[in-house]
């Protein structure tokens, strides 16, 4: 589940609020016994201040910056059990994976403690950790396309394809437009089908280069000569490749939905043509 702050609940719990509520309520049960005011008045006071107070405060951008700035740990955590329930649902394969990058990422800031004798990491080790939570999300991008891959038969459709063409050459004035729709949704789904495939590809030689730069930075931690040495590691170049990369994935989302869709519609057109072969 997506996580989202709700400005208007925050305002709600916070201490000024529910002390004004609590005064409030105990001003009107003074006012009760005393029969000094109305105790409704007091209430209807309340709520009036109340309605100003949420109207108010949850859109102050002031308050906005305050409530992010507090739920920043949140809304981590939240992605940190995220994203270990999807490292659940990969197979042993996909766990191996992560867990030795993770096991990776450990010695390498062992060994920079070790050989730099140092106690504060430089930010390029601290970047360490997003770059596997990348790898952890386009190993999760790499299998459900995969998946997807396989679960279609390139070769059957290119077979349904050239029938499907056949057909349409040798079909009379009525029946032809249905033979043509079907080739278009076969060359179609071939089309998609490449498409998911070089997407595959890219984000397999991604999560290739992620590993070797893990190992790179180990190496190069190990042999340093100085600490400063570090600095000469190009993370800028992989974070940029993984940003390019995720951006490539966020703009062929779509193809996922198109396979299938196109898969419907060949399904949905498969009786009619049934019908017209006999």
């Amino acid at each position: 589940m997506e996580f989202r702050i709700s400005y208007f609940k925050e305002a709600l719990k916070e201490p000024v609020n529910i002390g004004g509520l609590l005064l409030s309520a105990a001003a009107a049960a003074y006012s009760a016994t005393t029969g000094f005011i109305e105790p409704t008045l007091v209430l209807a006071g309340a709520l009036v201040l109340e309605g100003v107070y949420l109207a108010t405060l949850p859109a102050s951008t002031f308050y906005r910056r305050v409530v992010d700035r507090r739920s920043r740990h949140l809304l981590e955590e939240h992605r940190r059990k995220q994203r270990e329930e999807l490292i659940k649902s990969f197979d042993p394969r996909e766990r191996e994976a992560v867990d030795y990058l993770s096991w990776m990422k450990r010695q390498i800031r062992d060994n920079y403690k070790k050989f730099a004798r140092l106690t504060e990491e430089p930010p390029q080790l601290r970047e360490l950790e997003s770059t596997w939570e990348a790898f952890v999300d386009l190993l999760d991008e790499y299998r459900r396309r995969k998946n997807h891959l396989r679960a279609i038969n390139r070769q059957t459709v290119e077979n349904q394809l050239r029938q499907a063409e056949r057909s349409a050459q040798f079909a009379d004035d009525a029946t032809r437009p249905l033979h043509e729709k079907n080739v278009e949704i076969l060359r179609r789904r071939l089309q998609t089908f490449d498409d998911i495939e070089r997407s595959v590809k890219r984000v397999e030689a991604q999560l290739q280069m992620i590993e070797n730069f893990f190992g790179l930075v180990n190496d190069q931690v190990v042999t340093m000569p100085t600490p400063e040495h570090i600095l000469s590691l190009d993370f800028d170049s992989l974070l940029s490749s993984i940003e390019m990369t995720k951006e490539i994935l966020q703009q062929t989302a779509p193809i996922m939905g198109q396979l299938e869709s196109l898969n419907r519609e060949a399904n949905q057109l498969r009786p009619s043509l049934a019908g017209e072969r006999r």
